[in-house]
């Protein structure tokens, strides 16, 4: 079995639903098994800022699947639920993002392992830590505590941990 990272982020309402509903149908494989979820978090928009908060957290998964096999479903699973891509970093009702695989380092033409812009990023590092907090990111050899403390406080301050009650999402 094969060890991966996956990011999930959601900002189009239903947003928890959204990312309930990405988590059954990886689970719903038999090539993919979930063995730890981060938290929710909100988070501010990155890049296009003219947009909803998003949600995100991390999943650690196990897959028999190879790297491109994951992103392509990780994509089927995207256009199912009816992600558009018209604005690059805008609006999505889900995005699922392979950050790590094992301990690859590899550039394909759709695919680059680890996620390239995943070490300069509060909302991807913060999860991750949570669920993986001894994991060493292939190319920088660095832990992700190490990224996250060179954040700038204003990245950190922008992740916090999502409480549903707190909002009229239900």
């Amino acid at each position: 079995m094969n060890i991966a990272y996956i990011a999930l982020g959601a900002n189009i309402e239903p947003r928890k639903e959204y990312m309930n509903n990405a988590l059954k149908e990886l689970a719903a494989r038999d090539s993919v098994f979930i063995q730890k979820e981060s938290s929710i978090y909100e988070t501010a928009p990155v890049g296009y800022a003219n947009q909803a908060y998003f949600l995100n957290m991390v999943i650690e998964v196990n897959t028999s699947l190879s790297p491109i096999e994951l992103m392509l479903l990780c994509q089927k699973i995207e256009h199912k639920m009816g992600r558009d891509r018209k604005i690059r970093n805008g609006p999505r009702t889900i995005d699922l993002d392979i950050l790590v695989y094992n301990q690859e380092n590899s550039k394909m033409e759709n695919l680059i392992l680890p996620h390239p812009r995943m070490h300069e990023r509060a909302f991807v590092l913060i999860p991750l830590n949570e669920v993986a907090p001894n994991l060493i990111l292939p190319t920088w050899n660095k832990r992700v505590a190490y990224f996250i403390n060179k954040l700038p406080e204003s990245d950190i301050k922008d992740v916090t941990k999502w409480m549903q009650s707190e909002s009229v999402e239900e």
